[in-house]
């Protein structure tokens, strides 16, 4: 099974990074510093720009007409643009032991984010639609985290990371069911001793490839969920990762130095942006309707 190597891009510039995306008209890679509230844009000479929006930042996806949607900490808002007000578009969590964590937008334009639980409570996996009304796609959640949609539109690939597993779920009209995804079941499962699945993205081969939280590494699965190659990375809290670049032909790697208050020499890295070259290339962004 090949092993593919990456590169340190930044240093270790964020303290929880999450959610990468490319979005060539938007700023080329953007990702979150999660607990800092900031959306970073990775620079051509490998600094970040930083733009708070709020005391939480759990994912951001461009907009159809522009700007940006940002999930909060139990909010998912909207902005015209880096220099625009952020205004809530939907609130979406009453329960402050419960924050938002990961999503996406789908095919048709809606946007997914889902929650964390940080108490005794479940959170959810929640729908979006540009006019701001929400509904709950999934309950029971306990840590939401990556979602990617296959090359065709017709699956969603969705991560509990509490349950070690990658789902997958068929994507319908929202006139067939207004949650837009539907029939979930098991699509991969991580042992414990190889880390947590986190976040996702899918290649246009229909290759899901996921970052272990613990684990040290991103995973790509055929769609038929056979491993068959792994990128090792030099820290183990890895949370996320994405294609990008002009022909989308480069792998994105988030992580994270939440937890290592005073990080040894084999963990210094954690919080850098890293990228490998991974041999096939990634799916274009799907952007928010709203």
């Amino acid at each position: 099974m090949p092993e593919i190597s990456v590169d340190n891009v930044t240093g270790p510039v964020a303290y929880h990074a999450e959610g990468p995306v490319w979005w060539p008209g938007w700023g080329g890679l953007r990702y979150v510093d999660m607990l800092a509230g900031d959306l970073l844009t990775l620079r051509p000479d490998g600094g970040v720009d930083r733009l708070h929006v709020g005391d939480h930042a759990a994912v951001v996806r461009p907009r159809t007409g522009g700007g940006f949607v940002v999930g909060l900490a139990r909010s998912v808002a909207v902005a015209d643009g880096d220099d625009a007000p952020v205004r809530t578009l939907a609130t979406l969590v009453d329960d402050p032991t419960v924050r938002l964590n990961e999503g996406a937008a789908g095919p048709d334009g809606a946007f997914y984010a889902g929650g964390q639980a940080e108490g005794e409570r479940p959170s959810a996996l929640y729908r979006v639609e540009p006019d701001g009304s929400s509904r709950v796609v999934l309950d029971g959640i306990e840590v939401s985290n990556g979602l990617g949609f296959s090359p065709d539109g017709s699956r969603a690939y969705y991560v509990d990371s509490a349950t070690r597993r990658i789902d997958v779920l068929d994507v319908v009209p929202a006139a067939e069911d207004p949650r837009g995804l539907v029939r979930r079941r098991p699509f991969v499962e991580i042992d414990p001793d190889d880390g947590m699945p986190d976040g996702l993205t899918v290649d246009a081969e229909g290759g899901v490839w996921v970052a272990l939280w613990g684990g040290g590494a991103v995973r790509r699965y055929s769609p038929d969920g056979t491993l068959d190659a792994v990128v090792p990375l030099p820290v183990s809290q890895v949370s996320a990762c994405t294609f990008g670049g002009d022909d989308l032909d480069r792998l994105f790697v988030t992580t994270s130095r939440q937890g290592l208050d005073d990080p040894d020499a084999d963990e210094a890295a954690s919080g850098s942006l890293f990228v490998a070259d991974p041999g096939v290339r990634g799916l274009p962004v799907l952007p928010f309707a709203g």
